[in-house]
């Protein structure tokens, strides 16, 4: 029995020690451009860096400019001083879509690696020199990887102003693709001045937390109608505590002639995504469902111009306890089989709820309607689905 024990003992040592003598050998490594804030810095380039990290490293990017595209393969964290901006010029195509194999220019490319964490760092687009409507424009993309953006601030992805009708420009990108997994989780980060969309997840295989994060479209604008946070094609997971501004696509100005829209929160061709404790304003749609079995509730609503505060088209969704205020069509619109709209607060809408007519199974209860002329009416199907413009 004793000599069994030892073995024990021995091989118990052995596997602790794979677990955690790893992370013992993990390095610190510094980046700084010019070598005047941490003057001990081996590198000036934070690719550099990553060619050199070991799985499980962090990489301390000091205060600069950073004037380069980034590729990560491999599990480390990139953690980010005051003032360290990440500023690419003349991007290039580096990675392909997993849906098309479009080409995409990103700034900060995570690939093929889990444990990936992009910690306060500003990711800038203006210098980016695409010229074209091809390649894809993104700040930071997720491509079948798992990992955490925190704190990080994602801007002035766009293209020059004669090109502002192009489907690209956007901030945040996660997608799986080839029966591999993403899993992200989005918190408290800045998203501004993109041209097509803020934060979007695609495809099956990807799950994504997007929590607390600030997400600002451009406001009223003639070119690519935005969406601030997207999660479709059979992508998962949950929309919590943002806030989310200033998509609104200004062509749009009627029901009976709008050919595009633009939302705040989009759900498109996915299913049982949450949606809670947002604060979405100025659009034609604050939240579209155009799926099934969403759970969309304890949200706060508002400008919704042209079209509706909360929008479900699909079956089995459930909007409840939302607060809608001042839409234009609707503040809450039902169209699918078994819907629960329940204990909402709609104030200064034309229609309190819009429940269609081909609809059934829709529970409407308790809700409270205010300064609408029409409380509840079954107008004939309306759909919105082919005037979204989703990224993919």
């Amino acid at each position: 029995m004793k000599p069994r024990s030892i073995t024990r003992a021995v091989l118990f040592a052995v596997f602790a020690c794979a677990f955690s003598c790893s992370a013992s050998f993990a390095k610190t490594i510094f980046v700084d451009d010019d070598k005047a804030d941490c003057p001990s810095a081996v590198f000036s380039k934070i690719q550099d860096a990553v060619n050199a990290a070991s799985p499980g490293d962090v990489i301390r990017v000091c205060k600069g400019v950073y004037v380069e595209q980034v590729s990560i393969h491999i599990p480390l964290t990139i953690a980010a001083e005051n003032g360290a901006v990440l500023m690419p010029s003349n991007m290039q195509a580096n990675t392909t879509s997993l849906f098309d194999a479009a080409p995409l220019a990103v700034a900060l490319l995570v690939s093929d690696a889990s444990d990936v964490t992009i910690h306060g760092l500003i990711v800038d687009g203006s210098n980016n020199g695409i010229s074209e409507c091809a390649p894809n424009l993104f700040g930071i993309a997720f491509q079948n990887a798992s990992g955490t953006v925190r704190r990080a601030t994602v801007r002035n992805f766009k293209l020059p102003a004669n090109l502002n009708g192009c489907q690209s420009g956007s901030g945040i990108f996660v997608e799986s693709g080839g029966g591999q997994l993403s899993s992200v989780s989005l918190e408290s980060n800045s998203v501004h001045d993109f041209q097509k969309n803020g934060i979007t997840a695609d495809e099956v295989g990807t799950t994504v937390v997007i929590r607390a994060n600030t997400v600002t479209g451009l406001g009223a604008t003639t070119g690519a109608a935005q969406n601030g946070i997207q999660v479709g094609f059979g992508a998962a997971g949950s929309i919590r505590n943002n806030t989310v501004t200033n998509n609104l696509w200004s062509p749009c100005t009627a029901v009976a002639t709008c050919t595009a829209v633009a939302t705040n929160i989009l759900i498109t061709q996915s299913d049982s995504v949450t949606i809670t404790g947002n604060t979405v304003s100025v659009n034609q749609v604050g939240i579209f469902v155009d799926g099934n079995s969403a759970n969309v509730f304890n949200n706060e609503t508002s400008a919704s111009s042209v079209f509706d505060g909360i929008r479900l088209e699909g079956s089995q969704n459930f909007a409840r306890a939302n607060s809608v205020v001042n839409a234009a069509e609707a503040g809450i619109y039902v169209d699918g089989n078994n819907n629960v709209v329940r204990n909402n607060t709609i104030t200064d809408a034309t229609v309190g709820i819009l429940k269609t007519s081909a609809s059934s199974g829709t529970l409407i209860q308790g809700n409270s309607i205010f300064d609408s002329i029409v409380t509840v009416q079954d107008p004939p199907v309306n759909s919105l689905s082919a005037l979204i413009k989703p990224v993919r």
